[in-house]
């Protein structure tokens, strides 16, 4: 093992590559499907807020505090995933989480009032919180470390897909059949999701079990496919995990503004109708993929040829989300509406790379098994990005002196945070570097 690129604790590679490799993106395409039918669960908010504050009689403020309070709820769920994980196998833990997603959608079409809006948005928070680690983890465990950044961007282009597939239907299905209508069918697409999944799942070879104290001792120095745990402290703690954590915290508090209110910023703010926002939603999500595919697919071909994780998972996310959070910064200066479409789309694109990437890189410093606990804390430490954002947005945009103006200013202070964290993360993350030093 050379410090420059450490060989990496995995299982061994499946006999069959041909099939397994084709195995795998199948079943990466299954878990991608998930994060569609998660992130539209998500997305649906934004594209009602306008409705339900008219029928409910909401500000501004209470829009943006359930909002906030889902992302309460997730942050809690997530924190639950390595537990989780140790008590139920994958397969069914999906089936229970997506489930949970599909009943979360029904009571408030029942009985509507803010109370429940807010209950059943904590609801499906909770639900959603742990599936982020899981999901990795089970698409992790059909890919090498070094081949992770492009499944990571096919996870994450899940949020994409959503919005620019998804959220224009769910848009014409508002307009023309109203929310209740949009909530009953998106509960039914979780169902079905699981029968798919319960058809075709199966655990990738990349998969680690946690080890029992009487399988270590009888592990042998040629062993690769056992790693005995390490402190999670010890991983916490690592300059790759704070760093990386910092960056995502603020692109994240940021991809909440967008989901609870890019729509109404669109239609409130710009001046354009609510079909035209709800079509439009999806644009900076098509920068997103088009960056996240570019970026994570030549990494992945450079890192399976030797070449510096700290370069391509550290400086160019970092650089990445910086050119983010300075287009955000320029928001209250733009005048022409199409402008103020085009810099936030692009900003925020270009920002999205850091997730694949980063996600990566954090896993690339931890033992498998340990894989979902380290990426569930992750992932809800990064949730809490959303707890405050959404309710802010919303407060700025009541107390400015047109929503336009709001909008911009709220854009432009989280475009403040994301330089900062962009600073950070260009400072610390080095995946190579803290690798070494845990696994040793």
């Amino acid at each position: 093992m050379t410090l420059s690129k450490p060989a990496l604790p995995t299982a061994a590679p499946p006999r069959e590559v041909g099939e397994s490799r084709v195995r795998a993106w199948g079943l990466t395409g299954v878990l991608v499907l998930l994060v569609v039918v998660n992130w539209a669960d998500k997305a649906v908010f934004g594209l009602v807020a306008q409705p339900l504050a008219k029928e409910f009689g909401l500000t501004s403020a209470q829009i943006g505090l359930v909002g906030s309070a889902f992302f309460l709820a997730f942050t809690v769920g997530g924190f639950f995933a390595g537990v989780l994980h140790k008590w139920m196998s994958l397969r069914w833990l999906l089936v229970l989480l997506s489930l949970g997603w599909a009943a979360s959608m029904i009571p408030l079409v029942v009985v509507a009032g803010f109370g429940m809006l807010l209950f059943t948005r904590m609801m499906l928070g909770f639900f959603e919180g742990p599936a982020g680690a899981l999901v990795h983890t089970g698409v992790y465990s059909w890919h090498p470390a070094e081949k992770r950044g492009l499944p990571g961007a096919f996870l994450a282009s899940g949020a994409s897909i959503a919005k620019i597939a998804i959220a224009p239907l769910m848009a014409l299905a508002v307009a023309s059949w109203g929310w209740r209508a949009t909530f009953v069918i998106l509960a039914g697409v979780g169902v079905v999701w699981c029968v798919l999944w319960l058809f075709t799942w199966k655990e990738g070879p990349y998969m680690q079990r946690p080890v029992r104290k009487s399988e270590r001792e009888t592990t042998t120095a040629t062993d690769s496919v056992v790693v005995a745990k390490v402190p999670l402290t010890k991983i916490f703690f690592t300059p790759t995990f704070l760093g990386a954590l910092a960056a995502v915290f603020t692109m994240y508090a940021l991809i909440t503004v967008v989901l609870t209110w890019l729509p109404s910023y669109f239609e409130v703010g710009l001046g354009y109708s609510r079909v035209q926002a709800g079509t439009m939603f999806g644009i900076p999500s098509i920068a997103g993929l088009f960056f996240m595919f570019l970026c994570t697919s030549i990494s992945d071909r450079l890192m399976a040829r030797g070449a510096s994780s700290r370069i391509l998972r550290g400086i160019v996310p970092g650089i990445a989300l910086l050119i983010c959070g300075l287009a955000l910064v320029s928001m209250p200066f733009i005048k022409t509406p199409i402008v103020a479409v085009l810099v936030v789309s692009v900003g925020y694109g270009i920002g999205t790379v850091i997730i694949p990437q980063f996600n990566a890189a954090i896993s690339e410093i931890c033992p498998p098994q340990q894989m979902a606990s380290v990426l569930g804390v992750f992932m809800a430490l990064m949730a809490t990005g959303g707890l405050i954002a959404p309710y802010l947005t919303g407060v700025i945009v009541d107390s400015a002196a047109t929503p336009a103006e709001g909008y911009a200013t709220a854009f432009q202070i989280f475009g403040i945070a994301t330089v900062i964290g962009a600073v950070i993360a260009l400072c610390a993350v080095n995946a190579t570097r803290d690798r070494v030093r845990i696994l040793g």
